[in-house]
């Protein structure tokens, strides 16, 4: 199935390429083999990956552009970062926290982008956001609209979705009523078992070694069915595809059925979080497309039997 017959958009977080960026490949490099692997969504780190941030030339911006148009390819989701802990001995202010999600709403809507993750510093293991969250989001909800972009925080390991923090977002979207607010789902709250990553995952890379990630259940994808309808865009992440197409680690064809029949039409971009190598990323995000694809193509398929 090619991108242009799939239901849904598919796209890469140059995240994707942490481990390239900067040693094999430039920014520009990245975005090159983006478009090679035939994807059409561009998402992006704000800091990491926009040239003298916050504030790129116009040069900078009008290469942008050029480049975009030129490989076909369409700016999705803009990753920001709310960092509570920024000042030495105490928290953003929601004064500060308000004014640095306005500075990345703006860059990115100059930018052509619909989504804005903002990363928000959290309070908890399970990842309760800080609580200027709420009225820094809510003082920007305007602009979001005038910008006609979607703030969408992030449902991310080891968060599951039948949790406080998603509830809490909820509440918010229906007090708000916003159409400039919904949730990102990262695709690893699903993960079916501990990816071994070679060298450790960060936790065990930190300080002396003893810091273990907390534990959480198992995230059934079903799961997924109960947030679609508040669900604006994924991040497809996942950790290894192996030779014959087959993820150990992702419940894909449950998670691809679940998106499909909910009739979701958005955004998913993959985010490879596998093992921290050079050259490694490209090849995997080919495979993951591939199996992506597959799947969806599959799912067509016995649709159309069944009406048949």
């Amino acid at each position: 199935m090619s991108t242009d017959d799939l239901p849904f958009g598919l796209g890469v977080s140059l995240y994707s390429y942490t481990d390239d960026l900067g040693v094999t490949m430039t920014v520009e490099d990245c975005i090159e083999d983006v478009a090679d692997l035939d994807a059409t969504g561009l998402e992006i780190l704000g800091e990491a990956h926009i040239e003298d941030y916050p504030h790129p030339s116009t040069a900078w911006i009008d290469a942008w552009f050029a480049r975009n148009e030129r490989l076909g390819l369409t700016p999705t989701l803009y990753g920001s970062w709310l960092d509570t802990r920024r000042f030495p001995g105490r928290g953003m202010t929601v004064a500060e926290g308000s004014e640095q999600l306005a500075l990345d709403l703006r860059l990115a809507g100059q930018l052509g982008f619909s989504f804005v993750r903002p990363k928000i510093g959290v309070i908890s293991e399970d990842l309760r956001v800080d609580p200027i969250w709420q009225e820094a989001v809510e003082r920007n909800l305007q602009l979001a609209a005038d910008l006609d972009i979607v703030i969408c925080p992030e449902i991310h390991w080891p968060t599951v979705i039948k949790s406080p923090v998603v509830e809490e977002y909820l509440e918010f979207k229906e007090r708000t009523g916003s159409a400039h607010f919904g949730l990102l789902i990262d695709t690893g709250v699903f993960e079916l078992k501990p990816y071994p990553r070679r060298g450790g995952s960060a936790s065990f890379r930190m300080g002396d070694g003893s810091a273990r990630p907390p534990v959480v259940p198992f995230v059934p994808a079903s799961d997924l069915a109960d947030v679609m309808a508040h669900t604006v865009y994924f991040q497809a992440k996942f950790y290894e595809v192996d030779d014959d197409l087959v993820d150990h680690y992702i419940p894909w064809r449950e998670i691809i059925e679940i998106v499909v029949d909910s009739g979701y039409t958005g955004w998913l971009s993959s985010e490879y979080e596998g093992h921290h190598e050079p050259y490694r990323a490209s090849d995997q995000l080919r495979r993951q497309h591939a199996l992506i694809r597959e799947i969806a193509a599959e799912h067509a398929n016995r649709y159309t039997t069944e009406r048949s």
